[in-house]
């Protein structure tokens, strides 16, 4: 057995709460490490916390100007020549292109080499694959690695809500999507959700209206009918349809939830829409950005048996979409201008560099600063961020 297999043995085989544990003792015998820690990125992706395993002190390692943070956003590994005859290696943990945190690993190395192995390099990296693997297994039973995400206490809203979220990211050779919303420990409105098969891409974006739990468990309520009607294997418009009947059953209109839907036809870009309400969509093409408007409907519970139609649009190769609740475009400054188009615009030409997982949390902080609301994402309302690159696909192949 190889030094890679065994580890992922220890790795597959080890219970949900010690992984960290098993990786240590796993790369300790089979490579040597002579120190190993997980670091998952916290909610607001600000900072990198070290997964608690009873034997050091939990600490923080901003994401900004720090080397794990330089690799979990570039989702590159880093080496870092810092001790007498060993190498830090910085490696992304990812699942599905989704960015969990980074493993770091202290390796051995001769004096004269002052590097890694190529081939230790390769098996390292794809050990961090495994591990951002196992954690999503892994949380099904245990609280370790998600209390390893938390900067400070979530608010019950918040708690519901990233609970309903499929991830922060997603990769595939079609598309990349990221996505973040703020503030990220008192979010109670705003949702995402994405799902795809073999020809299609499902993706929503909602905003339920009201404050706090009520409007968590609002959203919660639309996003699984939502849900439950796209697993039956209906239409987009059958999908809101449904859920609006769901939502009015039990608010009878007094509460409702803003919603966009779109259904992605992975082989030829074209894409079926159900515009529901406020969240918007703005189009990154080649030098240009605009916003792709809709004919407007009503939001998903305000009438009882609204009928939902759908309208077209298509997606080429490099175009790049951007969603955006009414906590952005809507957002004030402390003189009272809202954020509007013109800066929101300008937000997502200064990300266009970016790849599609960092490209939300760099326009939240371009809408905090707006607001005069220091460095990092914070805002005061919910805000929503998601960023769709479109690679498409080639039918011919």
């Amino acid at each position: 057995m190889t030094n890679f297999l065994a580890v992922e043995r220890a790795l597959r085989t080890a219970a949900p709460y010690d992984l960290l544990p098993a990786a240590r003792a796993a790369l300790a015998e089979h490579y040597g490490a002579v120190q190993v820690e997980l670091l998952l990125a916290d909610y607001s992706t600000k900072v990198l916390q070290s997964v608690a395993d009873g034997r050091t002190e939990p600490r923080q390692v901003p994401i900004k100007g720090s080397p794990q943070g330089r690799a979990f956003d570039s989702r590159e590994r880093v080496q870092v020549v810092g001790h007498q005859e060993c190498v830090d290696l910085y490696v992304p943990v990812t699942a599905h292109g989704d960015r969990l945190g980074i493993l770091s690993v202290r390796l051995p190395v001769r004096p004269a080499e002052e590097k890694v192995a190529p081939q230790v390099l390769d098996e390292i990296t794809a050990i961090a694959d495994i591990v951002g693997h196992e954690i999503l297994v892994a949380e099904r039973d245990t609280d370790v690695y998600l209390q390893a995400r938390r900067a400070s206490r979530l608010t019950l809203a918040a708690e519901v809500q990233w609970h309903l979220l499929p991830g922060r990211a997603c990769a595939r050779k079609e598309y990349e999507i990221g996505a973040q919303l703020e503030p990220a420990y008192a979010i109670y409105g705003d949702n995402f959700d994405w799902a795809e098969t073999a020809s299609t891409l499902t993706l929503s974006i909602t905003n339920g209206m009201g404050e706090g739990i009520q409007a968590a468990l609002l959203t919660s309520l639309a996003v699984n009918a939502l849900r439950n009607a796209r697993r039956a294997g209906i239409g987009i418009a059958d999908q809101a349809a449904l859920a609006d009947q769901a939502l009015f059953a039990q608010y009878r209109g007094e509460e409702y939830v803003a919603t966009l839907l779109l259904s992605f036809d992975l082989d030829t870009g074209r894409v079926q829409v159900v515009d529901g309400g406020s969240p918007q969509l703005w189009r990154h093409r080649d030098r240009t950005v605009e916003h792709i408007e809709f004919d407007a409907q009503m939001p998903l519970g305000m009438f009882e048996e609204t009928d939902y139609v759908t309208q077209d649009f298509r997606v080429v190769p490099g175009d790049r979409l951007i969603f955006v609740s009414d906590g952005v475009f809507a957002a004030l400054s402390d003189k009272g201008e809202t954020f509007g188009e013109k800066m929101l615009a300008r937000a997502i030409q200064a990300a266009r560099l970016l790849p599609a997982a960092a490209v939300p949390r760099a326009i939240l902080q371009d809408l905090s600063a707006y607001l005069d609301q220091g460095a990092g994402p914070e805002v005061a309302d919910d805000a929503l961020v998601l960023c769709l690159d479109w690679f498409g696909r080639d039918v011919r192949s």
